[in-house]
C-alpha cells in the first residue's frame, strides 16, 4: 500500500470513530432527556377531618325479588364526614347522611319507584333523612374492621354493625391532588321489617315478594387537609 493510501485510510478510521464516540454521546443525551420522571414518594394522610368526596363513592342495596334474582339498587345522594387517624383506625368515627328521596332502581316503572318513596316502604315525604352514626371500631386485622353504630330508617333507630375495610391513602400529590385522600369499603346488613317497612315482605315459608333482608355496600374516598408544601430551597 502506497504512503498516499495509508494517509488516507487512517483518515477515514479517524473520522469514523469521532463519528461513532459523537454518536454514543448523543444517545446518551437523548436517553437522559427521554428518561420518564422519577415517580413521587408516597407521603401517609394525617390524621384530622376528612369529608366525602362524592364523585368517588357509591351506595348500592340488594334484595332478593320473588327468589328469582338478587335485585341492585342504589342511593344517589349521600353524604359523610369522617375523623380519622392512619395510626390509630380504632378511634375513627364517620357520620353519614342519606337523601332517601334519591333511591333509585334501573329501568324501574314509575309506578315501582312511587311505592317505594311512597308511604308503603321509604315514605321520604316524612323521613326524607337516613342516617349513620358511629360509636365504636374494632379492628379485626391490620386494615380491617367491625364499625359499631346506629341506623335511623323510616323513623326508627336501631343499632347495627358495619364490615369495613381502610384501602390506604396518601397526603396528596403535588400539582394533582391537592389534598390527602383516604379509602374505605364497606359492607353491612339489616331486616328492614326491624325499621317497620314490611310491605312485600314474603309470608313465611315463600318467596313471593320482596326479602326482608337487605345486603348493603359503600365504596367511599375522603379527601382531608391539604398537602403541606415543602419551603423553597434557599440558596
Amino acid at each position: 500500500m502506497s504512503k498516499i493510501s495509508e494517509s488516507i485510510s487512517r483518515r477515514v478510521n479517524a473520522v469514523c470513530a469521532v463519528a461513532l464516540i459523537s454518536s454514543c454521546c448523543d444517545w446518551s443525551r437523548a436517553a437522559e432527556t427521554t428518561a420518564p420522571p422519577a415517580t413521587p414518594a408516597i407521603v401517609a394522610p394525617p390524621a384530622g377531618a376528612y369529608k366525602l368526596d362524592k364523585a368517588h363513592a357509591s351506595l348500592v342495596l340488594r334484595a332478593n325479588h320473588m327468589g328469582f334474582s338478587t335485585y341492585t339498587t342504589r342511593f344517589s345522594r349521600f353524604d359523610a364526614q369522617l375523623t380519622f387517624d392512619p395510626m390509630h383506625l380504632s378511634a375513627s368515627k364517620v357520620q353519614t347522611t342519606i337523601d332517601a328521596s334519591s333511591f333509585e332502581m334501573a329501568a324501574a316503572p314509575q309506578m315501582c319507584l312511587d311505592i317505594m318513596k311512597g308511604p308503603q316502604m321509604l315514605d321520604t315525604s316524612k323521613y326524607p333523612l337516613i342516617v349513620f352514626q358511629s360509636e365504636s371500631v374494632r379492628m379485626t386485622g391490620a386494615r380491617s374492621m367491625e364499625v359499631s353504630g346506629t341506623l335511623t330508617l323510616h323513623g326508627v333507630t336501631r343499632p347495627i354493625v358495619l364490615a369495613a375495610t381502610y384501602n390506604g391513602g396518601y397526603a396528596g400529590m403535588p400539582n394533582m391532588d391537592p389534598q390527602a385522600r383516604v379509602g374505605f369499603s364497606a359492607n353491612g346488613s339489616f331486616k328492614r321489617s326491624d325499621f317497620g317497612i314490611t310491605f312485600g315482605v314474603p309470608a313465611l315459608g315463600t318467596t313471593m315478594g320482596v326479602g326482608d333482608l337487605i345486603d348493603f355496600a359503600i365504596e367511599a374516598e375522603f379527601t382531608g387537609p391539604p398537602l403541606a408544601v415543602a419551603p423553597a430551597d434557599k440558596h
